[in-house]
C-alpha cells in the first residue's frame, strides 16, 4: 500500500486470495488492483502485458500456484521478456500445512533458480519482508518473492535495512556454520540456542538472497569453521543446500556439508504448521536432533 501511494504504476494483483488486507488496498487505491480470480497463469500473462506498458505489477498468491501452476508463464512472458514484473508466493514451505503437499511450496527455488534473469528473495520475518518488497520495487526486472504466513518471530530492529546479494549473520564465534532461508529462521535460531546451551558455538546465516547468491559469505564461513548445515523448508534437492554444496565443489573447499530439509519426498502429516514440522524433523527439535547426529558421525 506504501509502494501504490508513492507510485500509481504498482499495480496489486490477486488470485482470490480474499483477506481483509485486499479489500483495505481496494478501498484505498480502486483503479491499481485486479482480482483474476482462479485463473494464475492469465493472472501471471497479465501482469507481464502490464508490465510492457510501463506498470509495475505485484502478482500475490498462494506460492504453488505460482511456482508451480504459472511456471511457464513466469519463464516465457515474464523472465524472457525480462519484464518489471513482481511474483509473491504466500504460505512458503508447509505454511499451508492443513491441506497437504498440493498446496506446500517446497521445490520453488529448485525451479525458479534455473530461469536466467529472475531475482529470488525468501525473507524471515515480517520486516525483511517489507524491505524484500521494497527492493523489488527498485530493482528494474523479474522478482520472486516467497513469504509465511503463520506470524513469524521478528529478529530485526525497527531501522533494518536489508541488501540484495548479502547473507546475514544473526550469530557468530561458532565451531559450525548453520545457513538458513525463510520463515524456518525462528526454529533453526531455537536449535541453535540449545546446542549452545551445551557448549557448541554455533554461526548462525539468514539467506534472504537465494538469487544472487553471497558467495563471499560461504567462503568467509569456511575460513572459519569445517562443518556446514543447511536448514530449510524445501526438497533439499536444488535449494540452499544444493547452492551451497555448488560453490564449495566449485571452490575446492574441504566443508563437510549436511542438508536438513526433505529428503527428496512429499512432507508428511496435516494439521496445525508446528505440528506438520515437526512430524517431518523439520521443527527446532528435529533440527537440533539432526546436528547433533551428524556431528556425532563425523
Amino acid at each position: 500500500m506504501e509502494l501504490a501511494q508513492r507510485d500509481n504504476r504498482v499495480i496489486h494483483i490477486l488470485a482470490d486470495s480474499g483477506t481483509g488486507y485486499d479489500e483495505m488496498f481496494r478501498r484505498n487505491f480502486p483503479n491499481q488492483i485486479y482480482n483474476f480470480g482462479i485463473s494464475e497463469e492469465n493472472m501471471v500473462a497479465a501482469a507481464a502485458g502490464m508490465a510492457a506498458e510501463g506498470r509495475i505489477p505485484f502478482v500475490y498468491t498462494a506460492g504453488a500456484f505460482l511456482a508451480y501452476r504459472s511456471l511457464e508463464f513466469i519463464r516465457d512472458d515474464i523472465c524472457f521478456q525480462n519484464l518489471n514484473v513482481k511474483v509473491v508466493g504466500m504460505g512458503s514451505g508447509l505454511a499451508w500445512s492443513s491441506l497437504g503437499p498440493t498446496h506446500h511450496t517446497t521445490e520453488d527455488v529448485a525451479m525458479l533458480r534455473a530461469i536466467p534473469g529472475l531475482m529470488i528473495l525468501s525473507p524471515a520475518t515480517p520486516r525483511q519482508t517489507a524491505e524484500c518488497a521494497e527492493a523489488a520495487y527498485r530493482h528494474q526486472g523479474p522478482v520472486y518473492i516467497k513469504i509465511g504466513m503463520n506470524h513469524e518471530k521478528e529478529f530485526y530492529p525497527s531501522d533494518y535495512q536489508m541488501e540484495v546479494g548479502k547473507n546475514e549473520i544473526l550469530r557468530e564465534g561458532g565451531s559450525i556454520s548453520i545457513f538458513v532461508t525463510g520463515s524456518i529462521l525462528e526454529e533453526a535460531d531455537q536449535a541453535a540456542e540449545r546446542l549452545e546451551a551445551e557448549g557448541i558455538r554455533v554461526n548462525l546465516v539468514n539467506a534472504v538472497s537465494v538469487k544472487p547468491f553471497d558467495r563471499a559469505n560461504v567462503l568467509e564461513m569456511a575460513a572459519r569453521t569445517r562443518m556446514f548445515f543447511t536448514v530449510e523448508e524445501h526438497n533439499v534437492y536444488g535449494g540452499l543446500g544444493s547452492i551451497i554444496a555448488e560453490i564449495l565443489a566449485e571452490e575446492g573447499l574441504g566443508v563437510r556439508l549436511r542438508r536438513i530439509g526433505l529428503q527428496d519426498c512429499f512432507a508428511a502429516g496435516y494439521g496445525t504448521h508446528k505440528s506438520v514440522r515437526a512430524e517431518n524433523g523439520l521443527d527446532a527439535e528435529g533440527i537440533y536432533r539432526k546436528i547433533k547426529e551428524y556431528m556425532g558421525n563425523e
